[in-house]
């Protein structure tokens, strides 16, 4: 009926003799199997003229033909009897809420989240925000783990701390297993004097497995206890199944991943939820126990065209190590490790998309570092720092591991700083230098310096311990500069072989108590609350491959030098110096 019209050859067609008017959704006529889009409709009245009002119109008038069907959604182009609309375990989102009504579904079968309890046990343990004292620790397993439950679906109550007593935890995991699906003990799970899970789980019910193949995490125990719920006329009797998990929060966290996160995913009817993995180079050696399954935790970043995964501090108790992490690697049992350069395959905990926008920093450690990491997030970017001193942060960059270092080695030879020592690591790599900060080194000391150092050479007093630097950072350097140019013996100070790798951990390790000194940055004695005695001045660089400087990467770094609120900001730090932020230093070929 419409064919033939054209826009210089309209077709006229009568109002409810050839043509009905349906609004959208409307079923389409019997007698019609076409729709005319409104729009390109132009309605007439009795006497063939444009017509006032559009729906009740005497005849219209086409300018284009239309095909059978066209415009029509036919029965079935959605769904139908008999299709699948969502599958069994999907978590539901609210445009499935419609999608299920539309198919003509009242009502669907949930699975009910799982009731996690998750009970800190430990008589050292103090609630978060109560004041400590010494030998006490802040109780944050539990909120680590509450936190993981819920992120996979579960439905987390973090209960009292209970004390190393062990009729104390058996009430305690016996009342929450009556009203959860699984019930977690936090700590209690080697096989020390107080570590009363196993206890507990074989007096109530049945200890499946004690101790895993796994590091970290090695004592976790796996049970399960019976419980008897009592109604008004029912007498119900189940299996409440009871993870024991070790204390140490790396390994606790590990514990969740491991065995949790599966457990609830199988409880709501759903595949566990697989990481993206990618595949990236070692930046060095890692070694690994043979009879164990190794995790180990890694940060990622994009150099060139290599994808890098930095080792993470090792240790159980390394708490930082869950924050930096941006992938988890697995060492299988019986490999022993990997050297530097090596591929491994690491379950991302990030996007791949924010870990090409990660910067890699290493060398040596500034707080500096640390707020230019804050200010970088801002922009867009994330500042992943190794601290390996000095040296290592020019070997890094030869190896082409690193976006940049920082350094502040000493020539003693001329008073400069860095410039040799490039032209020593890195001959032949272009590189830009430029100053973040200059900084004092002196003295951290223990809050009223009980034992009156005042100088390098109270070092060698009698009962003074001191904590050093590790080799090859520019404090070492400098230290071992001033110490030749006093004639002063390293032999003659006690605790000269050992070392830290940061400022902070240095001023750590003497606000702990562990030693009386140690020589670092003024900075670090605003947050430590240490005693400083200024000892010298020196220049903290920047050292970019120029293959690096002008990139889109490193873009809001290099604008960050010029930054008022960020020099303001270092500025504020004891004994830092930001006149020269920002100078190019030298541009070596």
């Amino acid at each position: 009926m419409t064919e033939g019209a054209l826009p210089t050859q309209p077709i006229v067609l009568q109002v409810n003799e050839q043509a009905v008017y349906v609004d959208t959704g409307d079923p389409l006529p019997e007698t019609s199997d076409a729709v005319i889009p409104i729009e390109i409709v132009e309605p007439l009245d009795e006497d063939g003229n444009p017509a006032q009002d559009i729906r009740a119109p005497r005849s219209i008038r086409i300018r284009a033909a239309v095909n059978p069907w066209m415009h029509v959604r036919p029965m079935g182009e959605d769904m139908v009897a008999s299709q699948l609309v969502l599958p069994a375990g999907h978590v539901l989102r609210p445009v499935d809420l419609g999608v299920i009504a539309a198919s003509g579904n009242t009502s669907i079968t949930v699975a009910v989240q799982p009731k996690v309890a998750v009970i800190p046990t430990g008589s050292e343990l103090v609630p978060i925000g109560d004041p400590l004292s010494p030998g006490e620790i802040i109780e944050f397993n539990s909120l680590i783990l509450a936190a993981q439950v819920q992120e996979w679906g579960g439905y987390a109550t973090r209960l009292a701390i209970v004390p190393d007593d062990l009729h104390q935890i058996q009430t305690a995991v016996s009342k929450a297993a009556k009203s959860h699906d699984l019930v977690l003990v936090s700590a209690g799970s080697s096989a020390g004097a107080e570590d009363f899970t196993a206890q507990v789980i074989e007096s109530l019910g049945e200890v499946f497995v004690h101790g895993v193949a796994v590091r970290p995490g090695h004592p976790v125990i796996l049970g399960k206890i019976e419980v008897v719920n009592e109604g008004d006329q029912t007498r119900l009797s189940r299996s409440v199944p009871v993870i024991g998990i070790p204390g140490y929060p790396v390994s606790a966290a590990l514990t969740g991943e491991i065995f949790v996160a599966p457990l609830i995913s199988r409880w709501l009817g759903r595949p566990s939820k697989s990481p993206e993995k990618v595949t990236a180079t070692l930046t060095r050696k890692i070694t690994s126990p043979p009879g164990d399954d190794d995790y180990v935790r890694v940060a990622l970043g994009r150099v060139g065209d290599r994808l890098l995964a930095a080792p993470l501090a090792r240790g159980a108790g390394v708490i930082s190590s869950l924050a930096r992490a941006d992938g988890l690697a697995l060492l299988p049992r019986g490999s022993q490790g990997k050297p530097a350069g090596a591929e491994i395959e690491v379950s991302l905990y990030r996007s791949l998309e924010e870990i090409n926008r990660t910067i890699f920093a290493t060398g040596s450690h500034d707080v500096t570092l640390d707020i230019m990491g804050q200010f970088l997030y801002q922009s867009g970017r994330r500042l992943a720092i190794a601290s390996v001193g000095s040296i290592g942060g020019l070997l890094a960059l030869k190896r082409k591991e690193a976006h940049l270092a920082g350094s502040h080695l000493l020539d003693p030879q001329t008073g400069e700083y860095n410039i040799a020592d490039i032209q020593k690591y890195l001959p032949g790599v272009a590189v830009r230098v430029v100053t973040l900060v200059g900084r004092v080194q002196g003295l951290l000391l223990q809050k009223g310096n009980p034992k009156g150092i005042r100088n390098l050479a109270d070092l060698t007093k009698p009962g003074v311990t001191f904590i050093n630097r590790q080799r090859g950072s520019g404090t070492r350097v400098l230290l071992d500069y001033q110490l030749a140019k006093q004639g002063i013996s390293s032999h003659d100070i006690h605790g000269y072989q050992n070392q830290e790798y940061t400022h902070l951990t240095v001023g750590a390790a003497i606000a702990s108590g562990r030693v009386d000194c140690g020589i670092g940055i003024a900075a670090v004695t605003q947050s430590l609350d240490l005693e400083f005695i200024p000892l010298f001045e020196e220049r903290y660089d920047l050292i970019i491959p120029q293959e690096h400087v002008s990139g889109q990467l490193l873009a809001p770094l290099v604008d960050l030098l010029e930054n008022k609120d960020f020099k303001h900001m270092v500025a504020g730090l004891p004994g830092n110096d930001v006149s020269e932020m920002g100078k190019v230093v030298a541009e070596l070929h």
